[in-house]
């Protein structure tokens, strides 16, 4: 470039282009070319580095109007499937790392949390209430394969009998097939899939280290085969990018099992204005500035309104449409909103349940 800057370059199966400095730090730095040509030179992959981290409390609770839940679970903080608009990328910034590469390349996992979620269900006075599982990055990408967390959790919250909610856009959901389907027999987990959209190249693009759309559909089929409630999440809708695709989205959900559904506005907080902005230019600048317009139309004029009651659906004639779209859609598909679904129970808790000794093989 001109000023002796470089463009971004794209990582193999990654998602953001770049690894700006989070908004802690004082110093950043930026690449910058020599005159010798080496940064076009081929680098080593960038491998997923696995941080052990201490937990100090299972559960995490929130008051925030815009939730349908109050409380969640997270056994994994970073995602390596990379999505470049995940909401969550800002909060690795709160552990020294970068929202950007480092979110989806430096994992952190916590393998006590399933010994102290034991510890707080069981603790006198606590009220159960549906947790959510993947609230914040997803619990089934891919390094749930080794580390089978989501796993140890459902184990406990099954024994427990406490009901759970799952977000997630990962097909290896269908590996705990065996723990829902006895769950779901008492009404105590509904599946939540995000597609984001039907495209196969661009989700290659925006997510790619996710299940292919029609990986997730399949999903979606085989939980209701085996009695589990799913629901679908077109999320997130992108002004300009994939929100044509939000009626088609519904009708494959419902037709692979979906019994509700859900969409939520691309929502770009603190650093990942930046960041989506970058992969915009670099991946469809066509049509980039007329996103981000769009984007601003739905946000009052800036890329993010932190607003309660707007985060999630966004405001203006461009944000209503959209709405109105999916509530048509949902009543010719037959597909109620998420919020009008029926509750999972708590009437199977069992607070004592940590004094069960499993059987013996």
């Amino acid at each position: 470039m001109p000023d002796g800057s470089l463009p971004p370059r794209a990582e193999r199966g990654r998602g953001a282009l770049s690894n700006p400095a989070n908004r802690f730090e004082a110093a950043s730095a930026e690449a910058f070319d020599d005159g010798w040509g080496t940064w076009l030179e081929d680098l080593p992959p960038l491998r997923t580095e696995l941080i052990r981290e201490a937990s100090r409390k299972a559960l995490t609770f929130n008051d925030s109007p815009d939730l349908g839940f109050d409380r969640s679970l997270n056994p994994y903080r970073g995602c390596e499937h990379g999505c470049v608009y995940c909401f969550a990328r800002p909060s690795h910034a709160y552990l020294g790392f970068s929202p950007g590469l480092d979110f989806e390349a430096k994992l952190l996992f916590k393998p006590d949390m399933p010994a102290i979620l034991e510890k707080e269900l069981a603790r006198p006075g606590y009220v159960p209430r549906t947790v959510t599982l993947g609230a914040n990055t997803d619990p089934y990408q891919p390094i749930e394969r080794k580390l089978r967390l989501t796993r140890a959790l459902l184990e406990v919250l099954e024994r427990f009998g406490h009901p759970v909610s799952i977000v997630t856009k990962g097909a290896g959901v269908l590996a705990d097939l065996d723990i829902l389907s006895r769950m779901a027999a008492r009404n105590l987990v509904r599946v939540y899939m995000s597609v984001t959209t039907l495209d196969a190249r661009l989700a290659r693009a925006m997510e790619p280290r996710a299940a292919t759309p029609t990986r997730r559909l399949h999903a979606m089929a085989a939980l209701r085969g085996a009695g589990v409630p799913v629901a679908v999440l077109a999320a997130p809708m992108i002004p300009g990018l994939n929100d044509a695709e939000l009626e088609r989205i519904l009708d494959a959900a419902q037709r692979h099992g979906a019994g509700s559904a859900g969409y939520v506005l691309l929502r770009l907080p603190h650093e990942l204005r930046d960041l989506v902005t970058e992969w915009l230019h670099r991946h469809d600048p066509d049509r980039a500035a007329r996103v981000l317009a769009l984007v601003r139309e739905t946000r009052s004029g800036a890329l993010y309104d932190a607003r309660f009651g707007q985060r999630q659906t966004g405001s203006g004639a461009w944000a209503g449409l959209l709405r109105q779209r999916f509530l048509l859609a949902c009543r010719k598909l037959g597909l109620p909103p998420r919020e009008d679904h029926a509750p999972l129970t708590t009437q199977h808790f069992n607070a004592r349940a940590m004094d069960r000794q499993p059987a013996l093989l």
